[in-house]
């Protein structure tokens, strides 16, 4: 579809495909659309932020292309390799006059030969694509460098084939858990959002569009009892993917409110952490209000 020509056209077109933005990230997706601009997407675990490319992805009717970061993730691990097997059969099928032939060892560096990883899969998508680079905050600074560079320009150079260029750039998100803080470079260059956790009223709206089926009831209060969990000293307080998580647990096991007795043992759905799970479990009371 075409790009939605507003921040509301935008807003209502995310809530047709089940994510819920308020309006300052609604505001930053539509401004980077517009002007062809990386967004940075930082904020808590579980609040969405990954969601906001699937979204846009259907939203745009473009193909979502992921790159997941990881610590001592490189440069030509997420653009491209040689497939070394095939090469290989490919030589011991060559004949020996074959092998000599310069055309015949240049074509071991072909396309046919070339996997590509997501970086050069959205460079050559161009605007039919949307590349979520997802934790960017978990790859080292030379990883980051390389980025910046690459979100520059988006051309990218194999020595035995020559340059590749997007005719138009991917809509690029990027998301950060903030285990580590990102480089100013990096930020300049994209529009940032910080995503938090939403307001009970705004989550309980998200629950409801996420999960549909419970009931209101059983929503409301365990997005209630969530916020009581964020507001305790939690190694991992949760976030809006949990609160589904723990709605759709509750309504698999029968329970219509969290007085049921099945409360105790699909905590594990909300609290992803062992000492704060005892934690929890030491008080259940504060946390059913």
């Amino acid at each position: 579809m075409d790009r939605p020509e507003s921040v509301a056209a935008l807003t209502e077109a995310l809530r047709g495909v089940g994510y819920l933005a308020d309006r300052g990230l609604a505001t930053t997706l539509h401004v980077a659309l517009q002007l062809g601009r990386p967004v940075l997407l930082e904020g808590e675990v579980g609040v969405g932020k990954t969601e906001v490319a699937r979204a846009l992805s259907e939203v745009l009717d473009r193909r979502l292309i992921r790159l997941q970061c990881y610590e001592g993730i490189d440069a030509q691990q997420a653009l491209y390799e040689w497939d070394y097997a095939r090469q290989l059969l490919q030589i011991r099928a060559l004949s020996e006059h074959q092998l000599t032939d310069e055309g015949s060892v240049d074509a071991l560096f072909g396309p046919k030969f070339l996997v590509e990883r997501p970086l050069l899969d959205a460079v050559r998508a161009g605007d039919r694509a949307v590349l979520l680079v997802d934790e960017v905050d978990r790859a080292d600074d030379e990883f980051e460098a390389f980025l910046l560079e690459l979100l520059s320009d988006f051309q990218i150079t194999i020595p035995e084939i020559g340059p590749v260029r997007a005719a138009s750039p991917p809509l690029v998100v990027l998301t950060s858990n903030r285990t580590r803080e990102l480089h100013d470079a990096l930020k300049r260059r994209c529009l940032y959002h910080w995503v938090g956790f939403p307001s009970a009223e705004r989550e309980l709206e998200i629950v409801l569009v996420r999960a549909p089926g419970v009931s209101e009831q059983l929503a409301a209060s365990v997005v209630e009892a969530v916020n009581r969990l964020r507001a305790m000293d939690l190694a991992k307080p949760p976030g809006v993917a949990e609160t589904i998580d723990w709605v759709q647990t509750l309504g698999v096991v029968g329970a219509d409110d969290l007085d049921h007795e099945a409360v105790p043992d699909t905590l594990g759905a909300v609290v992803k952490d062992r000492d704060d799970l005892e934690l929890v479990q030491s008080d259940l009371e504060r946390i059913r209000g």
